[in-house]
């Protein structure tokens, strides 16, 4: 899976104010609707925070990979968000987050949902893509970052 395919402008939003895990989690599912009319936001969150109740998609080092599967979705999409200052998501290292990859896929999807996890885990452990992300001050510059 090629990381380009997964990111655009649309679904990418630079430095969000917000307080919370809901609240960031609610930003991502706005975002997503929004890009994406057949999507439902409300169904979006409810995914998304089913998955956060199993564990935390904190990774640790300030990023966080939500996701969830959505029925249907056609193809995997992604969000981007960075958010200023970063917030408590329970992350693996108990540090708080500020980089926010998060996957939507479809709902039958699950060895192609584990390979574009990966992909995306690979690609933010590359330290010099988190700082250019961290650098970031608009939605190019933070799709920039990950090409």
């Amino acid at each position: 899976m090629d990381i380009h395919a997964l990111v655009s402008l649309d679904r990418t939003e630079c430095a969000v104010q917000c307080n919370s895990k809901k609240k960031i989690l609610e930003i991502i599912s706005q975002v997503a609707a929004k890009s994406n009319p057949a999507i439902d936001e409300a169904t979006v969150l409810n995914s998304l925070l089913s998955r956060e109740r199993m564990g935390s998609t904190g990774i640790g080092n300030g990023i966080a990979l939500p996701h969830g599967r959505l029925p249907g979705l056609t193809n995997v999409q992604a969000i981007v968000i960075t958010s200023n200052p970063p917030i408590d998501f329970d992350a693996l290292d108990n540090k708080p987050v500020d980089i926010f990859f998060a996957l939507l896929v479809p709902e039958e999807q699950t060895e192609g949902h584990l390979q574009t996890l990966a992909t995306v885990a690979s690609k933010l452990s590359d330290k010099e893509t988190v700082k250019a992300i961290r650098k970031a001050s608009s939605s190019d510059d933070i799709i920039t970052a990950l090409e």
